[in-house]
């Protein structure tokens, strides 16, 4: 069935009756997930269209003032990060825009300030995917010609241009690169990095390599990596396999010893059992050093709220002293342990990961906007007297009230409905949409809001980040959409994503 846009009101205001009524489905059958899939298209569809109206070539639009901003050095991030899901949903002609457009980028200059690791997470593993993708099971999705061919095989050749113009990053002492470069003088002013921002780019460099056949890409990346496989001092890791955040660039010690799965620290553990997924034989290590991790978190960092016991979170620390706190940011653990549950065939971590995608399920379910919150605390010495009782009655506090379109809870959502099939995670998935939907969108885009918690959901703050078009909708349309093209049940070990959504062809494949 055709997706019909005037069936969307109607879709997204009802249940099933409301929905089955709409699309007259007989009740007694199932709900179309079909037609859901459909609504994500649309989604994206209207946010490509305001971008491409108002925005085009900029970084991101502003869909409330209707104008385009640059965050990410003016290359078009939107187009890079949205052309991996365009291919997933068959969109030939999007993709056949963006393709054009991503042919003429310079990368090889700027006027800004470059982040080694949000370039290489969003345009060199944006071009890497395409090509993996529009090489493997959507190379029928554009029609048979030269042209097509030399726009496809441009993406490698962008890719190789891009990693090339950023390599002297890693010219440091130690071989721990620098994360924000200047491209006019090729040099960085950095002293430190954080593990993040060093362990988050070897699937990529990783997967350039293999594509080109030139092991430097790889080496690189892996040498920075190397020092967080094998921490100094002992002191920074403080339980094992749980490591400081911050190292210095000069000779690759640690800093401190605080630290755990959010922001700044997050996509280093994310990427240890990716890599194994990746290619088990030469990426062994980094398994084993997620284990460790794994272990040492669901022993000291697993927490559950005074008043809600049967919620669990996981803390951050300091040392061995913990903090009662986390964010939607941390929200991607539910999915990342599923993972590794599924892939290491470890029921205990598979379970581990299920109850944390129901406790950041609670952050949603408890708002008024149905959208989870920022970042939340279930501390119970530091309530404020306004939050005594929802904190009561949730387990948790809001201590940051935005939402700028994370993708986060949704991924774990994913990986849940994949490894499980339990139509709960279709169903959270849906309601979580339905909150986006009606609080987010413009009439140009989605925007990010200021207070999940708040009628309205406060007021919009007109940034439409990239990464909606990379890891929202596409982790949305997977939820929905059945056919699995290409073989996207990571339990297959066929593809991996890099932590923007970008789905790899791993190396055994």
């Amino acid at each position: 069935m055709r997706f019909q846009k005037a069936l969307l009101p109607a879709i997204l205001a009802g249940g099933f009756a409301a929905e089955a009524a709409a699309l007259n489905i007989p009740l007694h059958k199932k709900q179309s997930d079909v037609n859901r899939a459909d609504a994500i298209k649309e989604a994206f569809t209207h946010s490509w269209e305001g971008y491409v109206k108002y925005a085009y070539g900029k970084d991101e639009l502003r869909p409330v003032s209707n104008t385009g901003s640059n965050s990410r050095n003016g290359w078009g991030a939107s187009v890079v990060d949205a052309l991996t899901t365009a291919i997933m949903m068959g969109m030939d002609d999007v993709v056949l825009q963006q393709l054009e457009f991503i042919a003429v980028i310079d990368f090889t200059t700027t006027s800004s300030t470059v982040s080694l690791f949000e370039t290489t997470i969003r345009y060199l593993g944006g071009l890497i995917s395409g090509y993996d993708l529009l090489t493997g099971p959507y190379a029928g999705l554009l029609a048979t010609n030269l042209y097509n061919a030399a726009l496809v095989e441009n993406l490698l050749t962008q890719a190789v241009t891009l990693a090339d113009r950023m390599s002297f990053a890693f010219n440091t002492a130690s071989g721990v690169p620098a994360n924000n470069i200047n491209f006019s003088t090729n040099s960085s002013t950095d002293t430190t990095n954080g593990i993040a921002t060093i362990g988050t780019l070897v699937l990529e460099w990783t997967r350039l390599s293999d594509l080109t056949g030139d092991p430097k890409y790889a080496a690189l990346a892996q040498k920075g990596e190397s020092y967080l496989l094998n921490p100094k001092p002992a002191s920074s890791e403080p339980f094992p396999g749980l490591i400081g955040s911050n190292v210095n660039i000069t000779n690759g010690q640690f800093l401190d010893a605080s630290g755990g799965w959010s922001g700044g620290t997050d996509s280093f553990y994310e990427y240890l059992i990716k890599m194994y997924v990746y290619d088990p034989t030469r990426f062994s290590t980094y398994k084993d050093r997620w284990i460790l991790a794994a272990k040492s978190t669901m022993t000291y960092l697993q927490s559950h709220p005074t008043t809600r016991p049967d919620i669990t979170f996981v803390a951050e620390y300091n040392g061995q002293s913990l903090s009662l706190n986390e964010g939607h940011l941390t929200c991607f653990i539910g999915g990342n342990f599923i993972l590794g549950g599924q892939t290491l065939g470890v029921e205990d971590f598979t379970q581990f990961g299920l109850n944390l995608t129901s406790g950041c399920h609670d952050t949603y379910n408890a708002t008024v906007t149905k959208i989870g919150p920022e970042r939340f605390s279930w501390n119970p010495n530091n309530v404020p007297a306004t939050q005594l009782l929802f904190f009561q009655q949730n387990g948790f506090y809001v201590t940051g009230s935005d939402y700028i379109l994370r993708p986060e809870v949704i991924e774990s959502y994913y990986h849940a409905y994949v490894n499980t099939k339990d139509e709960k995670y279709r169903e959270w998935a849906w309601a979580a949409f339905q909150g986006i939907n009606k609080y987010c969108r413009t009439d140009t885009g989605y925007s990010s809001i200021t207070n999940v918690n708040a009628v309205g959901g406060g007021s919009k703050s007109d940034v439409q980040e990239s990464f909606w078009f990379a890891e929202v909708l596409k982790y949305l349309y997977l939820i929905f959409d059945d056919s699995k093209e290409g073989g996207f049940v990571q339990g297959t070990q066929e593809w991996v994503f890099n932590t923007e959504a970008h789905p790899f062809k791993v190396a055994a494949k």
